[in-house]
């Protein structure tokens, strides 16, 4: 491809490039640059990509496209944001293969990863779909699980899963858009179908500053799709409205929004409302337990209106719909208590589990979770007290706590939890806090493992140790059965 058609929609400051230079590919990690590529020198928050221009030539870069040019200048093209720069090209060297699929974006602070799982498998099942999955649990495409580092790929990354996808015959891609992945630009020059907002609570602030940030971030996907979908009963909602400028299809509990779910019932093994969309009206099951489930269900029922599915064929995916691994997980235990894995390590996900598993726990509800290091400090002692108000017993362990002292993050959590009366367990290795409050349970406890979800490691410094709650439970178990 010319070099030409892959620059034609970037702003270009100056080019010292011939124009009809092949490009062969398009790279922004010197390291993995291939003779005839096209290198980007993004600027990133511990390197400047700028740095490695030499490196890239020496491996055969056919051209180079920078914010500063360098001391050689011969084969360069000057633009003035390389990280949109790196959407855009990468856009034109894949053939934007994005618009070849529709599109479902979901971005949310909770609830993303299993509205995109349910709507992948809603599409699957009244379509017969083939379905593009991108998310934090993994990317698939339809039935092939990939790895994935980041919620959100990087844009070169994006754009070649795109064109995976759409090879693979992938006719629909439902993906999670978090906000860095907006802010950094990884989805410039995407346009989305149908946006999904599901709600909006503290979390990343340690790279967006403050909530008003955090929110205007989440709110860029609105300004570039064909259907927003709003959660109108989230107190961000009239904000994440005033940046869409297309037609709405929102929902809600009650209140007067197109969708909405009425004669809510809330059990053990699941949710059960009546959806009610115009005229129409469909019982609806989703085998999630939790309030929250409820605007989950919804959020996959607005995206399917949308697309044009009826109301009766939403309910009917729901209601055959599996949960989601890491997502309020039931892990077989053997006694007459209950443990479950759930991804919330966020304040507001913490709350909305640990309130929503109250009306179904019969015994205690204990609490074992911990926050990860390198990350959002000024949520670890929200998040303690929040354990500390809602549950029966807190159980203050690791998560990731990558560079930072496990028992620094942990007083940090404790410190939260000052002048409350709930009994509280300092134990900082997680597989041994697991196993003590197994040992523990009595009957009719519900023990939720908060913060890993679906990981199966736990990251120490920079290394990531094989760690699979599912795992430590079923050894804690063998261990008792053999009197060990």
């Amino acid at each position: 491809m010319k070099l030409k058609d892959i620059i034609r929609n970037i702003k270009i400051i100056r080019c010292t490039a011939d124009p009809e230079t092949e490009i062969s590919g398009v790279c922004y990690d010197s390291r993995k640059v291939q003779p005839g590529d096209l290198f980007v020198a993004v600027r990133g928050f511990s390197s400047d990509g700028h740095r490695f221009i030499p490196m890239a030539r020496e491996k055969g870069a056919a051209a180079i496209l920078c914010e500063e040019l360098p001391e050689e200048e011969s084969g360069c093209v000057q633009t003035d944001d390389c990280r949109l720069g790196l959407a855009l090209c990468s856009r034109e060297f894949f053939g934007n293969p994005a618009a070849e699929m529709t599109l479902i974006g979901i971005t949310g602070t909770s609830g993303k990863t299993t509205t995109s799982y349910l709507m992948k498998h809603m599409l699957e099942a009244e379509l017969g779909a083939r379905v593009g999955l991108i998310g934090t649990n993994g990317n698939w495409i339809g039935d092939e699980v990939l790895h994935t580092e980041h919620t959100t790929p990087e844009s070169n990354d994006l754009q070649r899963l795109f064109r995976r996808m759409a090879d693979a015959g992938c006719s629909h891609v439902v993906m999670e858009v978090s906000s860095h992945s907006l802010s950094l630009d990884r989805v410039a020059g995407v346009h989305f179908d149908v946006a999904v907002y599901t709600n909006l609570s503290q979390d990343h602030l340690d790279f967006h500053n403050t909530m008003e940030e955090y929110a205007a971030a989440k709110r860029m996907l609105f300004s570039r799709c064909g259907t927003a979908c709003f959660n109108l009963d989230d107190d961000w909602a009239a904000f994440m409205r005033r940046g869409a400028d297309c037609p709405e299809l929102n929902y809600s509990v009650g209140g007067e929004s197109a969708l909405r779910a009425e004669n809510v019932r809330l059990t053990a093994s699941g949710v059960h409302f009546t959806a009610v969309y115009g005229e129409e009206r469909a019982e609806t099951s989703l085998a999630i337990p939790g309030s929250f489930s409820v605007y989950n269900a919804l959020a996959v029922m607005a995206a399917g209106l949308a697309l044009g599915l009826s109301l009766a064929q939403c309910s009917d995916a729901l209601r055959d719909a599996k949960g989601v691994k890491g997502r309020l997980e039931l892990v077989p235990t053997d006694g007459d208590y209950t443990v479950l894995i759930d991804y919330c390590h966020k304040p507001d996900a913490l709350e909305k589990v640990l309130q929503s598993l109250r009306p179904v726990t019969r015994g205690r509800l204990i609490a074992l979770f911990g926050c990860g290091g390198d990350r959002d400090r000024l949520k670890r002692p929200i998040m303690g007290r929040i354990a500390a108000e809602n549950a029966d017993l807190v159980i203050v362990t690791s998560d990731n706590p990558r560079t930072e002292e496990p028992m620094a993050i942990i007083e940090e959590i404790l410190a939260g939890m000052e002048g409350t009366a709930t009994p509280t367990r300092v134990i900082c290795d997680r597989p041994e806090a697991i196993a003590w409050a197994i040992d523990n349970a009595g009957p009719g406890d519900v023990i939720l493992l908060a913060g890993k979800g679906h990981e199966d490691y736990q990251v120490v410094g920079h290394e990531k140790h094989h760690m699979d709650e599912r795992e430590i439970v079923a050894e804690v178990l063998q261990r008792r059965k053999s009197g060990t």
